[in-house]
């Protein structure tokens, strides 16, 4: 049987189908609930609020390709299928299942009976991936008409929510300790290679630590420029290009790859120029605000140059994008199609 889109009707859908999607959006808005915390009260996960509308449009963009996937079949293939790969990643499946309903049972109940707190919010982050990715791959395994779906199918439906499944493990925070690590580790390097580039190049600098000594006064390299805060904002609008623009799956991870390394060396342009800033008017130069004609103040140098870091990643990244989806042949089919209509006018005019 051979359905579309605008053929499907509500009442086709099966009872346990629709008993998953209202449990799926139960335990997405408790997650909501708890993560808006974070997402309120530091700077660094404010583009949290963001994620719930960006995971809603990657399914709602993939909306064709989900009910191609629950309404078509084709059942002459079932036979064919290895039942030894059917059993293992069922198996699998409903182990992720229970992994995590466990993970977000016990997070929830950590979350209500104390104070926010990030094992909590991570725990109900890793179980909401895994419950709603498993279930996808459990519940498809018929189609909505009653025939059995390929596996290859029920791994491609499962992968479309890759994205609104795997999003809230970026904005929601680390693990404090893991958190606290990955600070140190990126400020240390935010110095080193600062202070390094800077002596090469012959200016007066001396380094405390984490502080530069400068001729004008004293910088301290804080939290805030180890960059943290921008590689996971940057980190997200990588995974929402990737899952919207790009179909490979290496492309994607690509991308996510190309974020991060953008986000790393936008923060080490932020920190040496704000660096240099400070050397020649001054350490506290850094936070005078910035007025320009026409618009006003647009903030102190230090808050521009942070918001300068995700405003260059994303540019890089959508400029990467066209190359990415480069098609080689595809252009030298358009372009022999263009070639092709020049060369018949020719042969016409010369008969």
């Amino acid at each position: 049987m051979s359905q579309n889109s605008d053929q499907l009707n509500l009442k086709d859908l099966p009872k346990s189908l629709v008993s998953v999607v209202f449990l799926i959006l139960f335990l997405a808005a408790f997650m909501v609930w708890d993560q808006s915390y974070w997402w309120e009260s530091r700077d660094d996960y404010s583009f949290g609020y963001l994620v719930p509308l960006f995971a809603l449009y990657v399914i709602y963009d993939r909306k064709e390709a989900i009910i191609g996937f629950i309404t078509h079949t084709d059942s002459n293939k079932m036979n064919d299928e290895k039942k030894g790969s059917l059993w293992i990643c069922n198996l699998i499946a409903i182990s992720c299942f229970i992994t995590g309903s466990l993970l977000y049972l016990v997070g929830g109940l950590l979350r209500a009976a104390t104070m926010p707190q990030n094992p909590a919010t991570l725990a109900i982050s890793m179980g909401f991936a895994l419950v709603l990715l498993s279930s996808v791959f459990i519940f498809s395994s018929e189609t909505i008409y009653g025939k059995k779906m390929l596996l290859k199918n029920r791994l491609k439906l499962t992968f479309l929510f890759l994205f609104p499944a795997l999003i809230w493990l970026i904005s929601a925070p680390l693990v404090s300790v893991l958190e606290t690590q990955m600070r140190v580790f990126l400020l240390t390097q935010v110095t080193i290679v600062v202070f390094t580039l800077m002596d090469f190049l012959g200016f007066e600098i001396e380094r405390q630590g984490n502080i530069l000594v400068l001729p004008k006064g004293v910088v301290g390299v804080e939290e805030a420029c180890s960059g943290i805060r921008s590689l996971t904002a940057c980190l997200f609008a990588g995974s929402f290009l990737a899952s919207v623009y790009l179909k490979k799956f290496w492309k994607k991870i690509l991308l996510v790859i190309m974020a991060m390394i953008f986000a790393v060396l936008t923060n080490l342009f932020r920190s040496g120029f704000l660096t240099l800033w400070a050397y020649f008017y001054g350490a506290e130069a850094i936070n005078d605000h910035w007025i320009l004609p026409l618009i006003g103040d647009i903030g102190s140098v230090h808050d521009v140059m942070g918001m300068a870091v995700l405003i260059l990643t994303t540019i890089g990244l959508i400029c990467l994008l066209p190359i990415l989806n480069f098609n080689l042949n595809t252009y030298l089919n358009r372009l022999n199609d263009s070639v092709k209509p020049e060369e018949t006018e020719v042969n016409t005019t010369s008969s």
